[in-house]
This record gives structure tokens, sequence and C-alpha cells, in this order.
């Protein structure tokens, strides 16, 4: 294992030697928006040689500028986002966040998508994805949306839901599930879908599970969710495959960097 420093980052790589093979390929290069052992875990289950660039706490400039080093952007959970940037500051007090975290992270939706590099969201990630696209949030679940379905629980390892997914997106295409049984741990969802998405997967009290590019055509991947996959069994639908079909775009994402640059 090798430890690099890039502007205060720390990069860990994970070298391999299989047999006697001297080939070498170039590992992904993946920025996940704040790290934890759980996505890089989920990471490491698909590509074992990836390497994870944690942007948690870097100055916008820098992660600009180190973003267009990687393959793809995993925009990851967290606290709140704050109401303010959708038009809510009155409730700013409902609400646990990170000013500093949503200033970077809309750094970096702006840049990926300016560079078409693919993206996977989850939780916040989602949220905040729709928010940066000029969507809005429910801030409160159990206070605004109030119904039958838990989205959070005081057990919250133990805390899950039935969703359905259109099979007309391409969330389906990946996971080949029309539905299925995810986790939660939420108090917020997206309420008012950007222009730029539609919904694909819903909660059965109607609550938006998952949001993908409305017009799939020309652009890059964009895969956002509202569950957690990284902490779901591997062998669900809605976990390793939306890893799989993520990576899958990198790897096109870096082959394509690489043949332009010939």
């Amino acid at each position: 294992m090798k430890t690099f420093r890039f502007l205060g980052i720390i990069i860990i790589t994970m070298t391999f030697i299989a047999g006697c093979s001297t080939k070498k390929e170039e590992p992904l290069r993946i920025a996940l928006s704040s790290s934890s052992e759980n996505y890089e875990n989920w990471i490491r289950r698909s590509d074992s040689l990836a390497v994870l660039i944690d942007f948690k706490n870097m100055p916008v400039d820098s992660a600009e500028m180190l973003l267009e080093t990687c393959d793809g952007l995993l925009l990851t959970g967290g606290e709140d986002v704050n109401p303010a940037r959708y038009g809510n500051p009155a409730d700013s007090s409902r609400c646990e966040m990170n000013a500093s975290r949503d200033t970077l992270e809309f750094a970096l939706i702006r840049k990926a998508m300016k560079i078409k590099m693919p993206i996977l969201a989850v939780c916040r990630g989602q949220q905040i994805l729709n928010v940066a696209m000029g969507g809005s949030l429910i801030v409160d679940i159990p206070a605004d949306r109030p119904s039958n379905v838990a989205h959070r629980c005081a057990d919250s390892k133990n805390c899950d839901h039935i969703i359905r997914v259109d099979t007309a997106s391409n969330l389906y295409r990946i996971t080949k599930a029309a539905g299925g049984i995810v986790n939660t741990n939420h108090h917020q969802a997206i309420d008012r879908v950007s222009s730029a998405f539609r919904a694909v997967a819903w909660a059965e009290d109607g609550i938006i599970e998952a949001i993908e590019y409305g017009n799939p055509k020309g652009n890059p991947f964009l895969q956002a969710v509202q569950w957690h996959p990284e902490r779901m069994d591997s062998m669900s639908p809605l976990s390793a495959p939306l890893m799989n079909g993520f990576l899958d775009a990198s790897k096109r994402y870096m082959d394509a960097k690489k043949e332009s640059e010939k």
C-alpha cells in the first residue's frame, strides 16, 4: 500500500501482484465528496485497484483542479443542504447544515457536469445534486409529509421500506429491479425535481427515491438515489449494480480522455 499527500489530501492506492505479469493497467481515480469506510468498501468490492480521493474540506480552487484528474464523482451522504440554497432560509432552524460542504459540492457538481464526468449520488448527494440544478427539498418528511411509511427510525440500522422503479429508466437498466426493499435513515427528500432530471423511483407514499437525467441522450452517466446502497447486502440488485454501472461509465470516461490526449 502506498500513501501520497496532495494539497493536504491523503490519497491511498493499493497494489496487487498477480503471477509474473508485468502488464499495468492504469487504475480508475474516483472522487468522493466526503469519504467513509462504507463508501470505500462499496467501491473496493467492485474495483479493488481504484484510487479513492477524499475531497472533504478541500479548498474549492484546489478541488476543481484535482477533479480534472479523476474519472468519476461520488456524492456521498451527510448533513442537510442549507434551505437558503433553494429559497427557504426560514427553515434553517430545522436543519443540521455544513455551509462549507455545500459550497464545495456545488462547485464539484458544476465542474463535473462541465467536463461531462460520470456522477453517482447517494442520500444527501441526490438532494444537493437536485438543489444545485434548481430543484428543492422537503425540509422534514415526518412534519411536512406524514405517512405510514417509515423514512427514519430510532434503530437506524434496521429501518427499511419498499420502493418501485420506473422500468423505462436507466436505473432499471442497471439494476434489472422493478422494485425492492431499501434501507432508510432520512428526514429530508426531494420536493420539486429539477427540470434537468426526472424521478424514476418512489416509496409507497410517493417520496422520490431516485432521479436521473430527463433526457439522457448526449449526457454522461448520472444516477442518484435516496437510499444507502453502500450499507446494503452486496447481493441486492439495488446496491452492487449501481456501483458497477458507475465504474463502467468511469472506465469509458477515462479511456475517452486518454484517446483525446493522443
